[in-house]
């Protein structure tokens, strides 16, 4: 796989961050072979612990194709750390206002220049009794459909035995491994052309999702539950039908508008936040769909 040009702040990043984690956690990676050598593409990962975002981009920086995550805007506000975050090209997500709109162009915009965009779709860390990807929001599918560029679906496992979801107490020993599995691209052919209403931007969301919990299925090494964790209904929604490629409309060769309805937008994913659950945010999820939390996407 060709390198590209990773730059001095992820260099510097790199030196700060990697030597902890590899005292912190063994690796077990597998699935590089999928990460294209060249041009945009985004990846879809599942979401356990506060410290998983810093693992897997250890595993996306030793791919040689840096990742770009989507971040809540709060965290460019003090500026030693926004400077830092913008010279590292990261996104920020402008938490439950129409500048969502904004951040998605700017994932377009980074997807068609040649970047890796990180998608967290699940938005926050799972609730899923038994730690499987959940529900996905829309923000990853609106922008594999507008770019049309290869989405990467991606499981880790491992930083949760580290550091359990919503608990701030580590278990350091014995020393636990992270292990990442990185899939083909999604097939989402069946949709190009197709009007990205709400019922093909679910059902695209819910078929990238599906791919991350059987990866994460064979990562585990026992069977996934039929279906995706709805926090919002407590239980698992039943699983759409897979779409009828030769049914499906021919994908248009004119370019897909890199804007959103305004009735339709929704907050990417940000990275994950580093503090408990947020019960006021959990309202405003149950109303709509909200933003994610501090470092939950990209």
């Amino acid at each position: 796989m060709s390198r590209r040009r990773i730059g001095f702040w992820y260099r510097l990043a790199a030196v700060i961050v990697k030597p902890p984690l590899i005292a912190l956690m063994k690796r077990d990676w597998r699935g590089m072979e999928h990460i294209p050598a060249d041009g945009g593409f985004l990846t879809a990962v599942n979401h356990n612990s506060y410290i998983d975002p810093f693992a897997y981009a250890h595993f996306q920086y030793n791919t040689g194709r840096v990742p770009r995550f989507l971040a809540k805007a709060s965290l460019f506000d003090p500026p030693v750390a926004g400077h830092f975050m913008r010279s590292l090209g990261q996104i920020p997500v402008v938490r439950a206002t129409t500048d969502a709109a904004v951040a998605f162009r700017a994932a377009v915009e980074a997807v068609n220049k040649g970047e890796c965009v990180v998608f967290y779709p699940e938005g926050t860390l799972t609730r899923d009794p038994e730690m499987w990807p959940m529900v996905g929001k829309t923000g990853v599918a609106r922008v594999a459909l507008l770019t049309k560029a290869p989405v990467i679906p991606i499981a880790q496992w491992g930083a949760n035995e580290v550091l359990a979801p919503y608990t701030k107490k580590a278990k350091l020993f014995p020393r636990k491994t992270h292990r990442v599995l990185a899939g083909p691209p999604v097939d989402l052919s069946a949709y190009y052309g197709k009007e990205p209403n709400a019922e093909v931007l679910r059902e695209v969301t819910e078929t990238i999702m599906t791919a991350v919990k059987d990866l994460l299925a064979e990562v585990r090494g026992e069977p996934a539950p039929a279906g995706l964790y709805d926090p919002r209904k407590g239980r698992r929604s039943a699983a759409l039908p897979a779409p009828d490629a030769a049914d499906a409309t021919e994908a248009t060769n004119a370019a897909a508008p890199a804007t959103v309805p305004a009735q339709d937008q929704d907050v990417p994913e940000a990275a994950p936040a580093h503090d408990a659950p947020d019960t006021g945010r959990l309202a405003g999820e149950a109303a709509g769909e909200t933003a994610g939390e501090a470092q939950e996407g990209a």
